[in-house]
Protein backbone atom coordinates (compact mmCIF):
# COMPACT_ATOMS: atom_id res chain seq x y z
CA UNK A 1 0.00 0.00 0.00
CA UNK A 2 1.70 3.56 -0.99
CA UNK A 3 1.94 6.40 1.40
CA UNK A 4 -1.27 8.31 0.18
CA UNK A 5 -3.44 5.06 0.20
CA UNK A 6 -2.78 4.03 3.47
CA UNK A 7 -3.75 8.02 4.84
CA UNK A 8 -6.96 7.42 2.43
CA UNK A 9 -7.67 4.51 4.44
CA UNK A 10 -8.76 6.84 7.60
CA UNK A 11 -11.73 8.37 7.64
CA UNK A 12 -13.23 11.66 9.62
CA UNK A 13 -14.19 10.39 13.26
CA UNK A 14 -12.38 7.38 13.34
CA UNK A 15 -11.04 7.06 16.50
CA UNK A 16 -7.35 5.51 17.03
CA UNK A 17 -5.43 4.70 20.48
CA UNK A 18 -1.95 6.55 20.08
CA UNK A 19 0.85 3.29 20.50
CA UNK A 20 3.13 5.77 21.84
CA UNK A 21 4.15 9.16 22.87
CA UNK A 22 3.99 11.40 19.85
CA UNK A 23 4.90 15.16 18.80
CA UNK A 24 2.05 16.94 17.35
CA UNK A 25 1.60 20.03 15.91
CA UNK A 26 -0.99 22.40 17.55
CA UNK A 27 -3.95 23.94 15.65
CA UNK A 28 -4.41 26.55 15.82
CA UNK A 29 -1.17 27.83 17.69
CA UNK A 30 1.34 26.17 15.86
CA UNK A 31 3.69 24.57 19.22
CA UNK A 32 4.79 21.77 19.14
CA UNK A 33 3.41 19.36 22.04
CA UNK A 34 3.52 15.86 23.07
CA UNK A 35 0.08 13.60 22.98
CA UNK A 36 0.75 10.60 25.21
CA UNK A 37 0.69 7.14 24.37
CA UNK A 38 -2.66 5.31 24.78
CA UNK A 39 -5.08 8.45 24.41
CA UNK A 40 -7.83 7.63 22.14
CA UNK A 41 -7.66 10.89 19.07
CA UNK A 42 -10.42 11.13 16.15
CA UNK A 43 -8.86 11.74 13.17
CA UNK A 44 -10.59 15.22 11.46
CA UNK A 45 -8.64 15.48 8.27
CA UNK A 46 -6.37 13.24 6.64
CA UNK A 47 -4.47 14.61 3.81
CA UNK A 48 -1.23 14.83 1.74
CA UNK A 49 1.34 13.51 4.11
CA UNK A 50 -0.45 14.41 7.80
CA UNK A 51 -3.04 13.61 9.50
CA UNK A 52 -5.13 16.24 11.62
CA UNK A 53 -6.35 14.70 15.21
CA UNK A 54 -8.61 15.78 17.65
CA UNK A 55 -7.77 15.12 21.25
CA UNK A 56 -9.54 16.30 24.40
CA UNK A 57 -11.04 19.03 22.82
CA UNK A 58 -8.45 20.52 20.96
CA UNK A 59 -7.17 19.85 17.60
CA UNK A 60 -3.45 18.33 16.30
CA UNK A 61 -1.51 17.49 13.52
CA UNK A 62 0.46 14.61 12.82
CA UNK A 63 2.95 14.32 10.45
CA UNK A 64 3.93 11.49 8.19
CA UNK A 65 7.21 10.39 9.95
CA UNK A 66 5.06 9.93 13.19
CA UNK A 67 2.38 8.16 11.39
CA UNK A 68 3.40 4.77 13.36
CA UNK A 69 1.63 6.24 16.32
CA UNK A 70 -1.70 5.97 14.96
CA UNK A 71 -0.98 2.39 13.88
CA UNK A 72 0.21 3.15 9.90
CA UNK A 73 3.75 2.84 8.76
CA UNK A 74 5.42 6.14 9.09
CA UNK A 75 6.37 8.16 6.33
CA UNK A 76 10.18 8.36 5.07
CA UNK A 77 10.99 11.85 5.78
CA UNK A 78 11.33 13.89 2.60
CA UNK A 79 14.99 14.59 1.65
CA UNK A 80 17.51 15.00 -1.22
CA UNK A 81 20.39 13.37 -2.26
CA UNK A 82 23.65 15.70 -1.40
CA UNK A 83 24.48 16.14 -4.83
CA UNK A 84 20.86 17.91 -5.76
CA UNK A 85 21.08 20.66 -8.12
CA UNK A 86 19.82 24.21 -7.89
CA UNK A 87 16.69 23.14 -9.53
CA UNK A 88 16.02 20.29 -7.36
CA UNK A 89 16.16 21.96 -4.23
CA UNK A 90 13.51 24.48 -5.80
CA UNK A 91 11.23 21.68 -6.89
CA UNK A 92 11.76 20.09 -3.49
CA UNK A 93 10.92 23.19 -2.07
CA UNK A 94 7.88 23.00 -4.09
CA UNK A 95 6.55 19.42 -3.45
CA UNK A 96 6.80 20.12 -0.06
CA UNK A 97 4.65 22.86 -0.11
CA UNK A 98 1.80 20.55 -2.09
CA UNK A 99 1.86 18.14 0.57
CA UNK A 100 0.43 20.94 3.60
CA UNK A 101 -2.73 21.47 4.21
CA UNK A 102 -4.98 23.92 6.03
CA UNK A 103 -6.07 21.64 8.35
CA UNK A 104 -9.95 22.63 7.90
CA UNK A 105 -9.42 22.68 4.03
CA UNK A 106 -8.85 19.58 2.09
CA UNK A 107 -6.73 21.24 -0.33
CA UNK A 108 -2.92 21.73 -0.60
CA UNK A 109 -2.12 25.41 0.33
CA UNK A 110 -0.27 25.61 -3.18
CA UNK A 111 -3.63 24.64 -5.26
CA UNK A 112 -5.37 26.83 -2.93
CA UNK A 113 -3.29 29.65 -3.59
CA UNK A 114 -2.09 30.93 -1.12
CA UNK A 115 1.76 30.73 -1.78
CA UNK A 116 2.95 33.42 -3.67
CA UNK A 117 6.53 32.68 -3.97
CA UNK A 118 9.33 31.06 -2.73
CA UNK A 119 13.38 32.28 -3.02
CA UNK A 120 16.03 30.49 -2.31
CA UNK A 121 19.33 31.85 -1.18
CA UNK A 122 22.69 30.79 -0.82
CA UNK A 123 24.65 32.41 1.51
CA UNK A 124 28.63 33.12 1.33
CA UNK A 125 28.80 29.81 3.97
CA UNK A 126 26.80 27.55 1.36
CA UNK A 127 24.16 27.43 3.84
CA UNK A 128 20.60 27.48 1.90
CA UNK A 129 17.82 29.62 3.67
CA UNK A 130 14.09 29.60 1.98
CA UNK A 131 11.66 32.39 2.17
CA UNK A 132 8.30 31.60 1.35
CA UNK A 133 5.84 34.25 0.94
CA UNK A 134 2.18 33.11 1.28
CA UNK A 135 -1.35 34.30 2.38
CA UNK A 136 -4.06 32.68 4.31
CA UNK A 137 -7.66 33.00 3.41
CA UNK A 138 -8.78 35.83 5.45
CA UNK A 139 -6.41 37.88 7.66
CA UNK A 140 -8.32 36.72 11.09
CA UNK A 141 -7.56 32.74 9.86
CA UNK A 142 -6.02 31.45 12.74
CA UNK A 143 -4.09 28.44 11.12
CA UNK A 144 -0.96 30.74 9.48
CA UNK A 145 1.16 29.40 12.42
CA UNK A 146 0.14 25.57 11.93
CA UNK A 147 0.57 25.91 8.34
CA UNK A 148 3.87 27.34 8.38
CA UNK A 149 5.57 25.00 11.21
CA UNK A 150 4.39 21.99 8.94
CA UNK A 151 6.15 23.53 5.70
CA UNK A 152 9.24 24.31 7.56
CA UNK A 153 9.06 20.80 9.01
CA UNK A 154 9.06 19.30 5.94
CA UNK A 155 11.40 20.99 3.75
CA UNK A 156 13.85 21.38 7.05
CA UNK A 157 13.89 17.37 5.38
CA UNK A 158 16.55 18.18 2.24
CA UNK A 159 19.98 18.39 4.24
CA UNK A 160 21.20 21.37 1.76
CA UNK A 161 18.58 23.86 3.84
CA UNK A 162 19.20 25.11 6.77
CA UNK A 163 16.39 27.53 7.35
CA UNK A 164 12.89 28.13 6.68
CA UNK A 165 11.21 31.73 6.89
CA UNK A 166 7.69 32.29 5.83
CA UNK A 167 6.29 35.71 5.91
CA UNK A 168 2.45 35.77 6.10
CA UNK A 169 1.31 38.86 3.94
CA UNK A 170 -2.08 40.09 3.25
CA UNK A 171 -1.16 42.31 0.02
CA UNK A 172 -2.51 41.24 -2.58
CA UNK A 173 -6.07 39.38 -0.49
CA UNK A 174 -6.56 36.13 -1.01
CA UNK A 175 -9.48 35.83 -3.42
CA UNK A 176 -11.16 32.50 -5.00
CA UNK A 177 -9.59 33.53 -8.34
CA UNK A 178 -6.25 32.46 -6.87
CA UNK A 179 -7.25 28.56 -6.80
CA UNK A 180 -6.35 26.57 -9.39
CA UNK A 181 -8.79 24.58 -11.72
CA UNK A 182 -8.52 21.12 -9.15
CA UNK A 183 -8.54 23.31 -5.93
CA UNK A 184 -12.05 24.86 -7.33
CA UNK A 185 -13.13 21.52 -8.58
CA UNK A 186 -12.47 19.62 -5.18
CA UNK A 187 -14.24 22.35 -3.29
CA UNK A 188 -16.89 22.04 -5.42
CA UNK A 189 -16.46 26.09 -6.29
CA UNK A 190 -17.22 25.33 -10.88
Amino acid sequence: MSDIEQIATLHKGQELPLQRDVEAISIPFGKTVTLPEDSVVSVMQAKGSTVSVGFEGRLYLVEGANLDALGLEALPRPTLPEEASEEEIEQFVWDQLRTCFDPEIPVNIVDLGLVYGCRIERLITGERIVTIRMTLTAPGCGMGDVIAADARNKILGAPQISKVHTEIVFDPPWSREMMSDEAKLELGMF
